[in-house]
């Protein structure tokens, strides 16, 4: 079973990472999916999303939770029946949740991949980084800020949020492993810490929601 990794944030939240290596009839051993998941699935043309979708219920077990206990609202954004905060991802063979009893969570496992260089100018001021002279830093950086306002996204959830107006990553060092961040949409700010680290060519970031 390839639980890659829990992280304990804090008291309150909990991070779960899963290695995606079994086959799709191995992860659906001891899974129970509802009609609407098993839907979902049925409908997921790629194989690797399928075994990812069933990886994600197994990392919900180890948080203590079945299929059934999970919904999703009108903009896609998962619940848990119990009123704990909860938060997906996957990005090729990993795939990660975190789970919060008491602060809105977000959680993103990106690939480092050139291709982040092409597509930055979406997502962040690209001037920032042009002190950045070594190409694979660079990669690393953006990743981050890109996960990092991929979880933002997720605990906000509302449609006409922009990566590049709307979510500010305050600049950060490799070695803190951290930051903060805000949002400021239709007149309403909002604070959050991250966190983020790297492991086998990804990066995972997580956010959680400040109460300053």
């Amino acid at each position: 079973m390839p639980l890659y990794n829990t992280l304990t944030v804090n008291p309150s939240i909990k991070a779960y990472l899963w290695q995606v290596t079994e086959s799709e009839a191995e992860l659906s051993e001891e899974i129970a999916l509802t009609p609407h998941c098993q839907n979902r699935m049925d409908g997921m043309k790629s194989e690797l999303h399928r075994r990812a979708f069933l990886s994600i219920r197994h990392l919900m077990a180890e948080a203590g939770y079945v299929d059934k206990d999970l919904y999703y609202d009108e903009v896609g954004k998962p619940h848990l029946k119990d009123g704990n905060k909860i938060s997906i991802t996957h990005s090729n063979h990993f795939t990660g949740i975190i789970v919060s009893s008491k602060e809105e969570v977000g959680i993103d496992i990106e690939m480092q991949r050139e291709k982040i260089l092409r597509i930055a100018h979406k997502f962040t001021p690209i001037e920032e980084y042009s002190t950045i002279a070594n190409r694979d830093a660079l990669i690393r950086k953006l990743t981050i800020v890109w996960g990092a306002k991929e979880a933002l996204y997720k605990i906000y959830a509302e449609p006409g949020l922009s990566f590049i107006h709307h979510i500010d990553v305050k600049d950060f060092s490799f070695e803190d492993d951290r930051t903060t961040a805000g949002i400021l949409y239709k007149g309403k700010e909002s604070f959050y810490e991250i966190e983020f680290f790297e492991f086998e060519g990804f990066t995972c970031v997580y956010a959680v929601q400040s109460s300053e």
